[in-house]
C-alpha cells in the first residue's frame, strides 16, 4: 500500500474513533441529564404526596400554592403550613420514598418556631451502615412557619451509579481509541524500519557487486595468462578466487531478489512442468561438487504441475544444498513423490544432522539460523528456506517440515493437481 494511501486511512480512522467517543461522552452526559430530572420529578412527586398525608391526617385542605421548593440539587424545603410530628413524617417519608423507589441516602430537618431554628430529624439510610446524626447545616428560610428541609447527600454518586453501562461503553470506547492509537504507532515505526532495513540492503549490495565485478574480471583474465596457466598452484589459486567470487555473487543475487520481492511479488511465469528430469539435474549438479552424495528417486511415475520452472528448479536446488552442507557424514537424500486424493506430496528425506523441535517452526523465517556448530562453519545468510517458503506460498502450494525417527528431517512440500 502507498504511503500515502496509508496516511489517509490513519487520519480518517483516528478522525472517526475521536468522533464517536465524543458523541459517546456527550450522550453520557445528556443521560445524566435526564436521570438528575427524573430523580428531581419523583422527588417532588413523592413530597408532595408527603403533604398531602400529613394535611389528610389533621383534616385540613391543602395549600393552593406548590408548597415543595428545590433550593439546591440536593436539598428541598417543603412548606406545610401546619403542625406535625416528627415520627409521623419520617414514616410517611420512608413509605412515599419507597413507593417511587428513591433508594438513596437521605437526612431531614423541621424548623422549631419556638427555638427559631432548624431542629435534625434522622439519616436515613440505605447503604448497609447505621442512621446516624450528622452536624450537617440547614439553613432556615424567612417567611415560612411549619415546613421541613430533606437532603441527599448521596445524589450525585446515586445517579452516576445509574449510568453504568455509559461510563463502561465509555472506558471501552477510550481502551479502543488507546489500542489504535498504539497501532498506529507500531504500524508506522515497523515500515520506517523496514523501509531502511530495505535501503540497507539495496546500498550493500550495490556496493559489493561493483568491486565483485572487478574481481571477477581481473580473475577471469588472469587465469587465461600462460604464467598462470603453467603454476598448478597459482591457477588453484586463481580458480579458488574465481568459485568463491561467484559463490558471493549469487548470495548478493539472491538477496537483492528477496529484498524486490519483500516490496511486489515476483512474476510468475506458469508453464507444465515434468518434476523428475528437473530432480535428475539438480541431483547431477550437485554430485559434481559432492561424489559422495547418494540421491534417490522414489516415484511410481513421472508427474507433471503448474509452476514457473527457473523458482521450481531452485526450490529443489535449495532444498538438496541444505541436505549436503548440513551433514556431518556421506549426504543421503530420498526424493519421495506421491498422489494423495487431489494433491502431488514430494517428500526430501535426508540424514543430517537434524533440528530440534523448538527451532523446527523458524526455519522458513528471514534471517534466521539455527545456532549451533555446523550453521557457524556454513556459509549464508538465511535466505534459502525463506526464499522456499515464499515461492511455495506464491503458487498456493504447502510447505513444512517434521524430524525424522533416526536421524534429519524431512521437508514435505504439497501441490494441488
Amino acid at each position: 500500500m502507498k504511503t500515502k494511501n496509508l496516511n489517509i486511512i490513519i487520519v480518517l480512522g483516528l478522525i472517526a474513533t475521536i468522533g464517536i467517543l465524543i458523541a459517546q461522552l456527550l450522550w453520557t452526559r445528556e443521560a445524566f441529564s435526564v436521570e438528575e430530572q427524573k430523580f428531581s420529578q419523583k422527588t417532588h412527586v413523592a413530597l408532595l404526596e408527603v403533604v398531602k398525608k400529613l394535611y389528610n391526617s389533621s383534616n385540613s385542605e391543602l395549600p393552593v400554592n406548590n408548597p415543595i421548593k428545590k433550593v439546591a440539587n440536593d436539598y428541598y424545603i417543603v412548606n406545610v403550613e401546619n403542625d406535625f410530628q416528627p415520627d409521623v413524617l419520617e414514616y410517611y417519608l420512608k413509605t412515599e420514598f419507597a413507593k417511587f423507589n428513591i433508594n438513596t441516602d437521605y437526612e431531614y430537618a423541621m424548623y422549631n418556631c419556638e427555638s427559631d431554628e432548624m431542629v435534625y430529624g434522622n439519616y436515613i439510610s440505605f447503604s448497609n451502615r447505621k442512621a446516624k446524626k450528622t452536624d450537617v447545616y440547614f439553613p432556615k428560610h424567612e417567611n415560612l412557619v411549619y415546613y421541613f428541609a430533606v437532603r441527599f447527600p448521596n445524589e450525585t454518586s446515586y445517579l452516576l451509579s445509574s449510568l453504568r453501562f455509559w461510563f463502561i461503553l465509555s472506558l471501552a470506547l477510550i481502551v479502543i481509541l488507546l489500542i489504535y492509537v498504539y497501532s498506529i504507532y507500531t504500524i508506522i515505526q515497523q515500515k520506517k524500519y523496514s523501509e531502511l532495513q530495505r535501503d540497507f540492503i539495496n546500498n550493500m549490495t550495490h556496493e559489493f557487486k561493483t568491486p565483485l565485478s572487478s574481481i571477477l574480471l581481473a580473475s577471469n583474465y588472469l587465469n587465461k595468462q600462460e604464467s598462470i596457466k603453467k603454476d598448478e598452484k597459482l591457477e588453484k589459486y586463481t580458480e579458488i578466487i574465481i568459485s568463491q567470487s561467484k559463490k558471493l555473487n549469487s548470495h548478493i543475487e539472491q538477496i537483492l531478489n528477496i529484498a524486490k520481492s519483500d516490496n511486489e511479488p515476483m512474476k510468475m511465469v506458469l508453464t507444465e512442468v515434468t518434476v523428475v528430469p528437473i530432480l535428475k539435474e539438480v541431483i547431477e549438479n550437485l554430485q559434481l561438487r559432492n561424489p559422495n552424495l547418494i540421491a534417490k528417486i522414489n516415484t511410481d511415475k513421472d508427474y507433471t504441475i503448474k509452476a514457473d520452472e527457473f523458482h521450481f528448479t531452485n526450490i529443489i536446488y535449495n532444498l538438496m544444498d541444505n541436505s549436503v552442507k548440513y551433514c556431518d557424514g556421506n549426504p543421503e537424500i530420498i526424493v519421495t513423490i506421491s498422489e494423495e486424493k487431489n494433491q502431488i506430496r514430494m517428500d526430501f528425506c535426508d540424514n543430517g544432522i537434524g533440528i530440534s523441535n523448538k527451532n523446527l517452526n523458524f526455519i522458513f523465517d528471514k534471517f534466521y539460523r539455527i545456532p549451533s556448530t555446523k550453521s557457524n562453519e556454513v556459509n549464508g545468510f538465511g535466505l534459502g528456506l525463506y526464499y522456499v517458503k515464499k515461492i511455495c506460498t506464491q503458487h498456493h502450494w504447502k510447505i513444512f517440515a517434521s524430524n525424522n525417527d533416526d536421524k534429519g528431517i524431512t521437508i514435505s512440500i504439497v501441490i494441488p493437481k
